[in-house]
Formats: structure tokens, C-alpha cells, sequence
């Protein structure tokens, strides 16, 4: 099992002022996930990755046309000139949902290059936001009023940055789901519900390997962070801990979920007291 790094109370708490503000910052909530990955990205490791998004977007050539020349432009300078892109190993990596070790290697899953795009053109003053399709986070450009329309200005930056037609957006959903693209699917993301999402894909990444529990654990603690968070986290959160060795801390959080379910559920309640009797036979 590997060692759970330390955590400080600042960082957890700037995470949780931050995903409460009025117009949360999507960069720093996810510098502030890079943080919980790697104790050794501090104050400064972020302040820097926050200085390469606006250098990067100092780089962005003036552009008076619309979303598809402002497309364009972002393909061409952070899918061409620096090469950000996705390539299917990076499912396996860690490293590319943090988004400080994304500008760092160029690489990464969907979302985070998404999250980089957005920053970038932000920064340039483009019209931008994400667009949570179904298995494949992209980026949209232009008024969201606009969206419903026969071609909205979709950009794939795990591609490099390559401009979708709906053709190519129905491909994408029909390749994650089976199904067929609905206009619903275009609406902007909203930036919790993309660091909700940076954090499912933490948490995935971490399912499949039973000795990371330790950064399911902290991925849970942090969508927990987030306002109104699943009541179903705290349930995952418990089995993470009795999972990492934590025995008497999983047995109380499981004996409090037990609780909630007790007027709704009662032989929920009763299979969930039963592990947490378990975790607590574990301490002998």
C-alpha cells in the first residue's frame, strides 16, 4: 500500500472557498487536484502553471473573426506550435488529469487539455466553454444561445485541437454510448461539474489499480469539498478508508451512513452495519 502523502488543512480549505465563489476558477481547482497528487507542487508550482496559461495566451495572434477563426487559431497554436495532445496511453497515466503536469508534458485526458484550451482562450478573450460529451470532453466556441443550431463550433483538443463538424460530435457520442447526439448534449458544462468530472476520472483511474485507494480516497474527500455533494461519497469515502487500513475511522463513517438509511432503507442499513462490524473485527 502506498503511503498517503500529508495533507495540509490550507490547501483543503482554499480548494473548498474556491468551489464556493461566485465564478469558481476552473484552473486553480484543478491545480489545486495537482496539489493533492503531489505534495511537492506548491504555492509556487501553481503560481507558475498559472503564469505558462497566460503566456501561452499572450502568444494567441489578434483575432477580430468569429468562434470558428478563434477554433482555429488555438488548434494551431497549442495542437501545432506546442504540440498539446492526447494519445490513448494516457488513460493509463495519473499525470494526465493534473493539470500542471499536463503543461508539462503536453499530454493528457480530454477533460484536462479541454481545461487548458478554455484557460488559454479565456485569457485571449475568446468565446469558450466546455462541452461534456458523453465518454469525450470538448471545447465550444461562440454564444451558448447558439447551440441547437445545425453546426456549432466544436473543437477536440485530444485531437490537437481539430474543429468538429456534428458529424464528427455524433462519432464521438456514438462511439462512448451507442447513441445518437442530442442538442442537449452541446449545453455549456459548468465549471464544478468539470471538476466533478476531473475527479470521477481520478477516481476511475484509481479502481483499477486497489493499491492506489489512497488517491481514491483523496479524490473522494475532495468532490465531497464541492457544494452539495453526492450523499452517496460519504458511503464511498468510509470503504476507501477501511480499504487504505484505516479500521476505526471506515467503521464510523460507516455506522453514520447506516444511520441515514435507517428510516428509509432498513436492510440497506443493516448490510452496511454488518461492514462496518467487519472493519471493526479487522483491529484484532
Amino acid at each position: 500500500m502506498h503511503p498517503r502523502p500529508v495533507r495540509t488543512g490550507r490547501r483543503r480549505r482554499a480548494f473548498a472557498a474556491e468551489a464556493r465563489a461566485e465564478r469558481p476558477d476552473v484552473a486553480r481547482l484543478c491545480l489545486l487536484i495537482g496539489a493533492e497528487a503531489d505534495p511537492a507542487l506548491g504555492d509556487a508550482g501553481m503560481a507558475a502553471a498559472l503564469r505558462r496559461l497566460d503566456q501561452l495566451a499572450a502568444l494567441l495572434r489578434p483575432r477580430p473573426g468569429g468562434p470558428h477563426e478563434w477554433a482555429v487559431a488555438l488548434a494551431e497554436l497549442l495542437g501545432g506550435a506546442y504540440g498539446f495532445r492526447g494519445r490513448p496511453g494516457d488513460y493509463q497515466r495519473l499525470e494526465s488529469s493534473l493539470l500542471h503536469e499536463v503543461l508539462r508534458r503536453r499530454r493528457g485526458l480530454p477533460i484536462l487539455l479541454s481545461v487548458l484550451w478554455m484557460e488559454v482562450a479565456r485569457r485571449a478573450g475568446a468565446p469558450v466553454h466546455g462541452v461534456a460529451l458523453p465518454g469525450h470532453f470538448v471545447v465550444g466556441f461562440g454564444s451558448p444561445e447558439a447551440y441547437g443550431r445545425p453546426e456549432p463550433v466544436l473543437a477536440d483538443p485530444f485531437g490537437g485541437g481539430r474543429v468538429l463538424s456534428c458529424a464528427d460530435a455524433q462519432l464521438l457520442v456514438a462511439g462512448a454510448t451507442g447513441a445518437s447526439l442530442d442538442p442537449a448534449m452541446l449545453r455549456p458544462a459548468e465549471p464544478l461539474d468539470i471538476v466533478l468530472r476531473v475527479l470521477n476520472n481520478i477516481r476511475v483511474w484509481a479502481a483499477a489499480r486497489p493499491e492506489r485507494a489512497d488517491v481514491a480516497l483523496w479524490a473522494v474527500e475532495l468532490s465531497l469539498l464541492l457544494p452539495s455533494p453526492a450523499h452517496r461519497l460519504r458511503y464511498d469515502r468510509a470503504l476507501l478508508l477501511v480499504q487504505t487500513g484505516d479500521f476505526p475511522a471506515g467503521a464510523v463513517e460507516l455506522e453514520r451512513y447506516a444511520q441515514t438509511l435507517t428510516a428509509t432503507d432498513e436492510a440497506a442499513a443493516e448490510r452496511v452495519r454488518r461492514q462496518a462490524r467487519a472493519a471493526r473485527a479487522r483491529l484484532n
